[in-house]
């Protein structure tokens, strides 16, 4: 904990952090919970898209070995996308992109020189690469939320166990202080009040005297 004033103005200002970092932090873990739960449901949706993403891999396979006989068309080409579309979504304060679809190049080729089975290993491939861009999108969002829900965590850490606590202690040293500062001077309160009493009767004691005297010389005189 750093150096801190023992005044009461400090007091004031150590109380509004403290009043602050205790409105901030529900706010923080709420966010966390947010964070956490929605990178779990595109955890899952990750793997889901990956398993589908395989299944088509493994259906493609027997397609690989011809490839390379179709006669001019380039079948792995016409299978890669022209464009890729997404969207964006606010994730607890995140802008992550979501996967809307994907765009191929027009596939022309002769149906009378090619393999009939072409149509259907490119629609496969196809298949595979949208798959494929799905997963990447996927793994994005992933990689954003978990770099917010890091940062999340470092504040909801620095604010428990940092700044509360620091703010607490600094608040309870600073009433002791105080409290201590008021006792002393109470006490010295005390003390002057009792010397100023005791000036006051050793002045008063004279007077008495010299009235004494008056009244013994006034008899006298009688």
């Amino acid at each position: 904990m750093s150096k801190i004033r023992l005044t009461r103005p400090e007091l004031r200002r150590q109380r509004d952090a403290l009043q602050r970092f205790e409105r901030y932090l529900p706010m923080l873990k709420l966010k966390q919970q947010q964070l956490q739960m929605t990178i779990r449901q595109v955890h899952n949706a990750c793997r889901a898209v990956e398993q589908h993403l395989n299944d088509a891999r493994a259906k493609f396979h027997p397609y690989r070995s011809v490839l390379n006989d179709l006669a001019g068309v380039d079948v792995q080409e016409l299978a890669e996308p022209d464009d890729i579309q997404t969207s964006s979504n606010n994730i607890a304060g995140v802008m992550i992109p979501v996967f809307e679809g994907v765009t191929f190049p027009e596939a022309v080729y002769s149906l009378f020189a090619t393999p009939t089975w072409v149509d259907r290993a490119l629609i496969d491939l196809r298949s595979i690469t949208t798959l494929r861009v799905e997963v990447d999108v996927l793994r994005r969002q992933q990689d954003l939320l978990q770099r917010e829900l890091t940062k999340i965590i470092q504040r909801v850490n620095l604010f428990e166990k940092i700044k509360i606590p620091e703010a607490t202690e600094a608040i309870r040293v600073i009433r002791i202080h105080l409290g201590d500062a008021m006792t002393a001077a109470v006490g010295r309160a005390k003390i002057a009040k009792g010397k100023l009493t005791a000036k006051t009767h050793e002045s008063e004691q004279p007077t008495h005297a010299m009235a004494a005297a008056d009244a013994d010389d006034k008899e006298a005189d009688a």
